[in-house]
């Protein structure tokens, strides 16, 4: 009985645990996401262009060639960003990759 009792207050902490953890990472990745959009604004206002992760003349090159795989893979590498921001710059940059 006592091991029972043991075990579901063991899960009963790693639960709360998870769950205080989680709401923690929630808060902080809110609180990034207005500091980006403050800095956004803060750039807008001075007329600051961010300026652009040296290597995507690679990536362009690779957008040309249709390697679109290879260009996300190579703009996750040169921009510590995730997949899927990845290819939302990457597949950003096709119509503009085609005129050139």
């Amino acid at each position: 009985m006592n091991t029972l009792f043991l075990l579901l207050a063991l899960l009963a902490t790693a639960g709360w645990i998870t769950s205080t953890v989680t709401l923690k990472v929630r808060a902080l990745e809110d609180k990034a996401d207005r500091l980006e959009r403050r800095l956004g604004r803060v750039l807008d206002h001075f007329g600051i262009e961010e300026p652009e992760p040296a290597g995507m003349d690679e990536v362009r090159a690779l957008m040309r060639d249709g390697r679109t795989i290879s260009a996300i893979k190579v703009y996750r590498q040169i921009t510590g960003v995730g997949l899927a921001e990845a290819k939302r710059a990457v597949e950003s940059l096709d119509p503009v990759v085609r005129k050139a």
